[in-house]
């Protein structure tokens, strides 16, 4: 009989949720995110520490590689959290960082690189694209030299570049597909912000020229795809999740403000039309948790995860983005304005469709899965 999949939170995962939420609901304060969607680099360092000290970051990495040793569901709670607050963190970065590390490394380099990111002390992002979001688009060279490898080549889109210390980057080699670890400082190496439309996850662009890093920086001996791969569909279950809370929160300052706005003597909420915005906002935001939290569970499932990570993609993109908007609609004119809250999310919920890859891309990946 297969195992049977709950999506009901243990006790302890109740706990984690109220610990985190309520942690940042005292920490992060929505001015102090606005303010830092002004700067290129928006990093909540206070958010940050908290989240490090409470052990957070390596939450699902293993205890022999300084992590926590959870499931992914753990670390998926603590991302719901997060989309609800937009808090601008390099936790995505640092996860999809050390999942490669931990899928492509040798036991040696996983002991010596994973342990630094999980506590907080290292921040590390994963630099793949080059054109759009395309994985077979890569022009980043990496030729062997005396005692290590030379690296040429710009990756684009890398999420907290502006913030990273170190870049775990996909470049081309005469043997395949390999994955370098490379340190923010040395020479060769430039960072130069991306503008975008969310700005409190910071873009840039990482500059490589002829970038020489020591034998030991390349990752593995093979063909390193399924490992990219694997490291992108954590990142994206990751998104769906943090699509999922931002969702929600929006369904909910939507209902607080419909029952507070009175037009012509009447709360705006008792107003069909609203009163059907909100039920579906509803729906769509309880689909999206209900995908999110399928694919976190079946994560390391290759099976089951070829259909649930693209799903949950295409699936939560859909729900926050018309949450977001009918967020705005429903708010009326306050709700185009700087200081409402609202264009945060809007801005999080278009920009995370895009991000590791466009919503109709993960739509053909689950039509190739399930065979249509």
């Amino acid at each position: 009989m297969a195992e049977r999949i709950t999506f009901a939170r243990t006790e302890e995962q109740t706990m984690l949720a109220t610990t985190v939420r309520d942690f940042l609901e005292a920490t992060v304060d929505m001015d102090t995110v606005r303010e830092a969607s002004l700067t290129e680099n928006a990093f909540n360092r206070e958010a940050w520490g908290g989240l490090v000290e409470m052990g957070l970051v390596g939450l699902h990495i293993p205890e022999q590689y300084g992590g926590a040793g959870f499931s992914f569901i753990e670390t998926a709670i603590v991302f719901e959290e997060l989309g609800r607050r937009v808090v601008p963190v390099p936790l995505l970065s640092s996860i999809m960082a050390s999942a490669a590390i931990l899928a492509a490394g040798s036991e040696s380099q996983k002991e010596m690189l994973v342990p630094p990111i999980a506590s907080g002390e290292s921040t590390a992002t994963l630099a793949v694209f080059e054109h759009a979001h395309d994985l077979d688009a890569c022009a980043t060279v990496a030729n062997r030299v005396e005692n290590g490898w030379s690296l040429t080549g710009t990756k684009r889109y890398v999420t907290d570049a502006p913030n990273a210390d170190q870049f775990v980057v996909v470049a081309s080699t005469d043997e395949g597909t390999r994955l370098f670890v490379v340190d923010a400082s040395t020479a060769g190496v430039t960072i130069a912000p991306t503008p975008s439309l969310d700005a409190t996850r910071p873009l840039g662009e990482l500059g490589l020229e002829d970038v020489h890093v020591d034998s030991d920086a390349c990752l593995s001996e093979s063909d390193t795809t399924a490992a990219i791969r694997k490291a992108l569909d954590v990142g994206v279950v990751a998104l769906a999740q943090e699509q999922a809370g931002g969702a929600q929160r929006c369904l909910e300052m939507s209902v607080e403000y419909a029952k507070s706005r009175y037009q012509f003597g009447r709360a705006i909420g008792s107003f069909q039309a609203v009163k059907h915005m909100c039920a579906d906002m509803l729906v769509a935001a309880e689909h999206a948790k209900s995908v999110a939290t399928h694919a976190a569970r079946t994560i390391d499932d290759a099976d089951e995860s070829a259909i649930s990570v693209p799903l949950a993609k295409s699936v939560c993109s859909d729900a926050y983005i018309k949450a977001a908007g009918d967020t705005i609609q429903i708010h009326g004119g306050i709700g185009f304005t700087w200081e409402h809250d609202a264009h945060l999310y809007f801005k999080r919920a278009k920009s995370t469709a895009l991000l590791l890859g466009s919503v109709n891309s993960y739509r053909d990946r689950l039509a190739d899965a399930i065979g249509i």
